[in-house]
């Protein structure tokens, strides 16, 4: 079980449990977790906790994997005491397993009936309408990186957009995928606002955006930080997106007036030096209160045409700086140049996790950035592109036929969108 938010279920199921005999609890780890669904609200630790001290249980032991074979081959257990509801979907390959490797040593599989009216689904979707505090959602990034091969990050731009990558799932053979974080791009905020991507939009109104997200949301938050400014200018912003509950900052190595990086060497451009940035990389370290909030350098050599050295060089001197992570930014079509990359940076013994952004490569697959040693994805401007046209479209139809019909079957219902705030 994963004693995350612990019903009558899980109770029944022990007590029939004590019945047979000495009872031990395989505990589901994190990354075990999140192999097959969202990441627990309590982390591991705390869960033990609360499973040593449930009437019955003599003894609890990580289950490191969704697969209990290991487990039970170094227990050998008389019995395993499980809910009946395994028998189909994600869990029924695994409880195959278990009674496959029971008749090893003469071991029996006891199913108790499901309880009527519990949920643990139903349970988490009311605990998150309950919503999180900023230090729980800080924490998660961390737990995501630390449970997840990779960490799957979707742009939000408002609160509704926040919604749809808080809400966003499908069912890939038998198993739920989801965004496991947002990210808040100064591209799309500006856009919204109408305003160019030159850092125009201050501080005051972005966070202005991020609390319109954090209001609905319950998902850790990377904020898309720009260059930082002068190195106090970020401590303050740190401080700020720290108390908020953002969960990390990426900031990119460039100074003056900021232009949007997928214009390459087409605008003009000046990355910082190595010392000016590791500065500001000490002084955003230095002004957080907690270790939960981390500070990621975006490496601007591959779009300015420095050179692959002079990124791995960087990423060294970012990474001794005090850096939690590595963005690796590329504005080419091909991802070639972004593992080339990522193969130098494992191969020098680089080890702090990578973030990639595939906006122009994006025939690359997310198993592809996996064996290449990505460990965050970001889609980084994917929802507000997307309805841009989509709105123009609408705009344009209702002008040339002189009424709303036309448009309507473009449109979700009123009925509908009132739905996504669940009857609000």
């Amino acid at each position: 079980m994963s004693a995350d938010l612990v019903h009558p279920g899980h109770l029944n199921v022990i007590q029939v449990a004590r019945e047979l005999g000495e009872v031990t609890l395989g505990l589901l780890t994190d990354e075990a977790i999140a192999t097959y669904k969202r990441l627990p609200f309590m982390s591991f630790e705390q869960r033990k906790i609360v499973a040593e001290n449930i009437k019955g249980v003599k003894r609890v032991i990580a289950q490191e994997t969704l697969d209990y074979v290991p487990n039970l081959r170094k227990v050998r257990p008389h019995y395993v005491v499980h809910g009946d509801d395994w028998k189909t979907g994600t869990q029924r390959e695994v409880r195959q397993a278990v009674i496959d490797t029971l008749a090893e040593w003469g071991g029996q599989l006891v199913e108790p009936s499901y309880t009527p009216g519990i949920s643990s689904t139903a349970l988490n979707v009311a605990n998150k309408e309950i919503g999180t505090t900023p230090e729980i959602r800080m924490k998660q990034f961390r737990r995501l990186l630390m449970a997840k091969p990779l960490v799957r990050v979707l742009e939000a731009h408002s609160g509704l957009s926040g919604l749809i990558v808080e809400k966003a799932r499908v069912e890939i053979d038998d198993r739920p995928r989801e965004f496991d974080a947002m990210w808040l791009s100064s591209l799309t905020d500006s856009t919204l606002k109408g305003k160019p991507d030159i850092e125009f939009v201050d501080l005051t109104s972005r966070v202005s955006t991020i609390s319109d997200i954090l209001e609905v949301t319950t998902k850790p938050v990377i904020y898309d930080g720009d260059t930082g400014g002068y190195p106090d200018q970020f401590a303050l912003t740190v401080r700020r997106l720290e108390r908020l509950g953002v969960s990390a900052i990426i900031i990119e190595d460039k100074v003056g007036l900021k232009r949007n990086s997928l214009y390459g060497t087409s605008a003009q451009q000046t990355q910082d030096s190595i010392e000016g940035f590791c500065e500001k990389i000490v002084a955003g370290n230095n002004a957080r209160v907690t270790e939960d909030f981390v500070i990621i350098a975006r490496i601007e050599s591959l779009i300015l045409e420095a050179g692959l050295e002079d990124a791995l060089q960087r990423a060294a001197a970012y990474i001794e700086a005090g850096v939690f992570g590595i963005m690796i930014h590329s504005k080419n079509e091909s991802p070639d140049e972004i593992l080339e990359f990522c193969r130098e940076y494992t191969n020098r013994g680089l080890q702090a996790p990578l973030v990639v952004v595939p906006t122009t490569y994006d025939r690359i697959t997310e198993q592809e950035l996996i064996d290449a040693g990505a460990r965050v994805v970001i889609y980084a401007n994917h929802l507000l592109r997307a309805s841009y046209p989509a709105m123009v479209k609408t705009a344009e139809t209702i002008l040339r036929h002189g009424r709303g019909h036309e448009a309507a079957k473009e449109c979700m219902s009123i009925k509908d969108i009132l739905n996504v705030f669940d009857g609000g």
